[in-house]
């Protein structure tokens, strides 16, 4: 069933998916499930948010087939509903940790772990390890800090290594607009990064 899609544009799939194609469906997941989980996780930082939150977004390229329109890229359109619905349950998260009665929220107990990628990791020692894990979580701690835009524009930029065109056409902004919240975005990781020095 993939190896029959390989080929096929995204928007020649989503022309299927719009039909009720269910192997055109599953190799849209397929080729981007990874991506979008990526994504997800590193803005929310919960994996199991992440792990739901990419279904939903299947679900709703699902529902919008009839009225897609290849105006822009398949991924910018792709990766606007990741960030409107990342945006909406982030909201409702703080709602939620608000009002919980212990003042933590039970998935956040949850691993935090990264989702796997395709790189290599090379051979370290315990002493790297410890001290590899402590940056990573400073780093994943300063990026979760900043402000919403901020933050998808870096995510969006470091991990997805999208160019700042395309991540302006997925945030709806100028080019110049995107250089501008990653010049912030940078300085205010400097600042907060070498609080914890």
């Amino acid at each position: 069933m993939i190896n029959k899609t390989i080929n096929t544009t995204d928007d020649d799939l989503m022309r299927r998916v719009a039909t009720g194609d269910d192997d055109a469906f599953k190799a849209l997941v397929y080729r981007y499930q990874r991506q979008i989980l990526n994504l997800t996780f590193r803005y929310l930082g919960n994996r199991s948010e992440a792990e739901d939150l990419t279904q939903e977004v299947f679900f709703s390229v699902w529902k919008s087939a009839r009225n897609y329109k290849p105006k822009a890229k398949f991924t910018t359109w792709l990766y606007r509903i990741a960030i409107n619905l990342c945006i909406n349950r982030q909201r409702s998260l703080r709602i939620r940790k608000w009002f919980t009665v212990s003042g933590s929220d039970p998935q956040a107990q949850e691993s935090d772990e990264m989702p796997t990628t395709n790189r290599e990791v090379s051979p370290a020692t315990p002493e790297k390890d410890l001290i590899q894990s402590e940056l990573i979580q400073q780093v994943k701690k300063a990026i979760s800090s900043l402000p919403s835009s901020q933050r998808l524009a870096t995510i969006l930029r470091i991990y997805d290594e999208l160019s700042y065109k395309e991540i302006s056409e997925i945030l709806g902004c100028s080019v110049s607009a995107v250089d501008s919240l990653l010049i912030r975005a940078k300085k205010n990781l400097r600042k907060k990064l070498s609080l914890k020095k």
